[in-house]
């Protein structure tokens, strides 16, 4: 069997790749690895999900379990609401911003963590041998309704931020899983709510899941007709945010996440960052004109929220709009963010084109160059063993691929974990730097297929 997890859990085209025999055997694998102990299962929008959960559920019930059933919630609840109830596990049915025929798996651990790299091997193992802990007829776990619980999730959100004014928001849940929840927060945190695509439907008729500039359109021009404050809009299970600020304009995402990152610095005075390898070089800058340090990790963002774990970092994030905030939980919290984002810009007394504009957007170049799966590793190595004499780069970093950091900017080589691919992404002061590092190292990359 090949490997199951990505980077974010299970993920494939839902009942194609992603089957209920398949959910049937990870929800049987999950009572095995956790000994028939507490789980809390949720699920997205989507028209698969029912289904999915319904065998994901067998699955634990056959291994013992106890199904603590959340409902329709989104992630970052499912992850604050794993800890908070002492469950032994949690298990998310979503594909994220996914388009709608996909679905996905994602597993978190007591910590409300999703699970690591060899937590993952672990239930894939218990899959591939088939070494089930079936229970007898005696045994069997049992479903009990939970949905009452994102009451907890709904009081540590507002618990977490007092805002002193009323904001003016607009919210485009994108008809995912905060489309009710999300609306609902704003309102008791003392805001007014201007909302669109907020009702759940796993058809995404009103924009695709995932929140790019394109997507929210629609969302930008409310903000600006309606005279807004600020606009926020979420993916389909509700881990990622996006910022559209007063005037209607779609915030870059490593912009957001480095202007938020350098208050938090601030709030502290000092600390830790961590984000990815494919953030932007604007994320040090701020940080580190804050008073703090980044540290980076592999894309993903179990990774980041084991380097925040490690580093003890004040703030973590990728630059898909995906932010931890140790102090409340350690699972992206699209919701939690943007509310957060709301405290910031009263702390610093800015509309959010002034907390954005002290952070510059470079220009990013992004190549991708065809790779059999594998001649991955042969090509990487003969890379790495050229780059660093080819760049001759301040710094090399060999956390997620190579990444190499020069005086004006930096490359990072990484081998696709989902797709027969290279993936080359270069940023610089100027586009036509930008271009010169990603062909240089296109070349290098060819030269390597060719052996």
């Amino acid at each position: 069997m090949g490997r199951l997890f990505g980077t974010s859990g299970i993920r494939a085209v839902a009942n194609v790749e992603l089957t209920p025999e398949l959910a049937l055997k990870v929800g049987m694998a999950i009572a095995t690895y956790t000994n028939g102990g507490d789980v809390l299962v949720a699920h997205d929008t989507r028209t698969s999900s029912p289904m999915l959960e319904s065998a994901v559920t067998a699955g634990l019930l056959s291994g013992g379990s106890t199904v603590h059933r959340l409902g329709l919630a989104p992630t970052p609840a499912l992850a604050y609401l794993t800890r908070e109830l002492g469950m032994d596990a949690g298990v998310m049915l979503t594909a994220s911003h996914n388009p709608p025929e996909y679905n996905g798996i994602k597993v978190f651990n007591s910590d409300g963590v999703a699970l690591s790299p060899e937590e993952q091997s672990r239930i894939e193992e218990i899959i591939s041998s088939e070494s089930y802990q079936r229970r007898d007829w005696r045994g069997v776990g049992h479903a009990v309704d939970a949905s009452g619980e994102i009451e907890r999730y709904v009081n540590a959100i507002l618990s977490a931020v007092d805002l002193k004014r009323e904001w003016r928001v607009v919210l485009d849940p994108g008809c995912g899983a905060t489309s009710a929840l999300a609306p609902e927060l704003f309102r008791r945190a003392g805001c007014r709510v201007y909302s669109v695509n907020s009702q759940p439907d796993g058809f995404f008729p009103g924009r695709s899941p995932n929140p790019t500039e394109d997507a929210v359109r629609l969302a930008c021009s409310m903000v600006r007709d309606l005279g807004a404050d600020v606009g926020f809009a979420y993916d389909g299970d509700g881990d990622r945010v996006v910022v559209i600020d007063e005037e209607g304009r779609y915030a870059p995402l490593d912009q957001s996440l480095a202007a938020y990152a350098a208050h938090v610095v601030r709030l502290h005075g000092g600390g830790v960052v961590a984000t990815n390898v494919e953030a932007s070089m604007c994320v040090d800058e701020a940080v580190e004109a804050a008073g703090g340090r980044v540290v980076r990790a592999r894309v993903g963002d179990v990774h980041v929220a084991q380097a925040v774990k490690e580093h003890g970092a004040v703030f973590g994030g990728e630059p898909c709009g995906a932010w931890i905030h140790p102090k409340h939980h350690l699972a992206p919290d699209g919701v939690l963010s943007s509310l957060l984002f709301l405290a910031a810009l009263e702390t610093e007394g800015a509309k959010p084109s002034d907390f954005l504009s002290g952070v510059p957007v470079y220009p990013v170049v992004r190549v991708n160059v065809p790779c059999e799966n594998s001649e991955k590793p042969r090509v990487m190595s003969a890379v790495d063993g050229r780059i660093e004499g080819a760049l001759q780069p301040v710094d090399i970093l060999r956390v997620d691929g190579v990444a190499a950091k020069l005086s004006d900017g930096w490359v990072l080589v990484r081998p696709s974990g989902t797709e027969p691919l290279i993936r080359i992404t270069a940023e610089a002061k100027t586009e036509e730097r930008a271009r010169e590092l990603a062909n240089f190292v296109v070349k290098l990359v060819e030269e390597a297929k060719a052996g």
